[in-house]
């Protein structure tokens, strides 16, 4: 292995997996990433008028990201935000019920068509994650699905928005998905709240 240039060839994948970024709405079609962005941040705008909740799930990185971006949501945009990070929580429902269902139960009981919920999901094929947008489509919640890894995983197939980038290593991924998700809620604050800080 050649370290020389470790550092700024690893910086030119990630910064080649987010250029070459594929989004596409909930019967496949493709869109332009920055119109899908304006999309995603203008339906939030209409769901905290309506005092919708955002409801940000993932799995061990991603779970870390999705509560970072529910506080972020809940303090910079006035989003009323939701996770599933309490231990009692998780323990109980995995161990009484599935952990399949963590995610699912709760949304069966909070969520409705004016919420939305945002997955993240460096395969997008976690089952948890997967139950949760097939409950959301079921209740009429608008989803939104950041994935990577392989082109056909199943999130993609579920979300109302989803973002793919083709990159093949969770730590790619999940480098990705923060930068993604940092620009999402950066140009909401730039067009409805005065800017970021």
């Amino acid at each position: 292995m050649n370290c020389r240039k470790y550092s700024s060839d690893y910086y030119a994948d990630i910064h080649m997996g987010l250029s070459s970024l594929i989004a596409t709405d909930g019967q496949g079609r493709v869109l332009d990433p920055d119109a899908a962005l304006e999309q995603w941040a203008d339906l939030c705008e209409e769901k905290r008028k309506q005092r919708g909740v955002f409801f940000f799930c993932g799995n061990g990185a991603s779970a870390t990201m999705a509560e970072h971006m529910s506080h972020d949501c809940f303090q910079n945009a006035d989003f009323l935000t939701q996770t599933c990070s309490e231990t009692s929580h998780i323990t109980a429902i995995s161990n009484d019920i599935s952990y399949e269902d963590v995610f699912a139960y709760r949304i069966g009981k909070m969520l409705g068509e004016k919420d939305m919920l945002i997955t993240v999901s460096s395969s997008g094929n976690s089952p948890n994650i997967v139950k949760a947008l097939q409950k959301a489509r079921e209740l009429g919640v608008f989803a939104v699905t950041l994935s990577g890894k392989r082109e056909d995983n199943a999130s993609r197939g579920l979300g109302d928005l989803n973002f793919y980038v083709p990159l093949a290593t969770y730590g790619m991924v999940e480098s990705a998905h923060a930068v993604l998700l940092h620009c999402w809620l950066d140009l909401y604050l730039d067009k409805y709240k005065g800017g970021r800080h």
